[in-house]
């Protein structure tokens, strides 16, 4: 199993080089193709893509898609507006269609745009900042090294569970040494590509924007398990073999990539 989770891991990391270095509409299209999946996953898991009711479904990959084009063409500011609009649309479908589709999947519908396809939409968003090409791969250090830092503390001296019924084996003392390994490793990264940025002190923003980032990932993490054990599935696909689905990879970077983002904007 550890030598097919390291293989997928090498061909993310592959994938995320070859998108994230060019940006631009590689990168764009790479983030679109992943939350749609990712929201796929999503809709499966908690009822909303039925054989027989696809309608929620559709409108909300459909909703999903055009958020993206709105980022394309540099509408951001729009954003918050637009939701609204996805959100009349959604209704629509539960109104007219009435009684076909319940209340909680209505709910999960929109949830589901927000939830996967906006926050992972910061991706591409950080891409685009000043320092954007160096500052999208904090996402990535802050989240799979927080994951990696808590996982091996955790196994030398976790005693304190932190959740015991939805993820059994995290601890506290491996959440301490998530966020402390987080900070050293965007400290770090910023040590060896500090000549390339703006920030006055690149070491300490990077190693505070990191901690700030892990911690907020964690809730990710154990969001994501509490909505598997909810809907009774232990992963939310199989597209990356070892790991499972988009959603059970990624359900740390969901958070991360808007943290890093707005703290970037602030601090950076």
């Amino acid at each position: 199993m550890f030598a097919v989770r390291l293989r997928s891991s090498i061909i993310i990391m592959a994938v995320a080089l070859l998108t994230i270095i060019p940006g631009g509409y590689v990168l764009w299209g790479t983030a679109l193709a992943v939350s749609l999946i990712g929201l796929g996953e999503l809709y499966r898991a908690v009822g909303v893509w039925k054989k027989d009711s696809k309608g929620l479904a559709i409108t909300g990959f459909v909703a999903a898609a055009l958020y993206y084009v709105l980022l394309l063409l540099g509408l951001e500011e729009y954003s918050t507006i637009y939701l609204v609009f996805a959100m009349a649309a959604v209704l629509a479908v539960y109104v007219f269609a009435f009684p076909k589709y319940r209340s909680e999947q209505v709910m999960a519908s929109f949830f589901g745009i927000v939830y996967v396809c906006v926050m992972l939409s910061y991706i591409y968003l950080t891409r685009t900042m000043q320092d954007g090409a160096f500052l999208v791969w904090l996402i990535f250090i802050c989240s799979w090294g927080c994951d990696t830092c808590a996982y091996c503390v955790g196994i030398l001296i976790g005693k304190h569970k932190m959740s015991p019924i939805l993820s059994p084996k995290k601890s506290i003392e491996g959440a301490v040494g998530g966020v402390l390994g987080a900070a050293l490793l965007g400290a770090i990264y910023a040590a060896i590509v500090g000549a390339h940025l703006e920030a006055e002190n690149p070491v300490i923003s990077y190693a505070v924007i990191c901690a700030a980032g892990a911690l907020i990932s964690m809730v990710g993490d154990l969001a994501a398990s509490a909505i598997k054990r909810n809907h009774e599935i232990k992963d939310y696909g199989t597209l990356i073999p070892g790991h499972g689905g988009i959603l059970d990879r990624f359900d740390s970077v969901i958070f991360t990539a808007p943290i890093i983002y707005f703290l970037s904007n602030l601090m950076i």
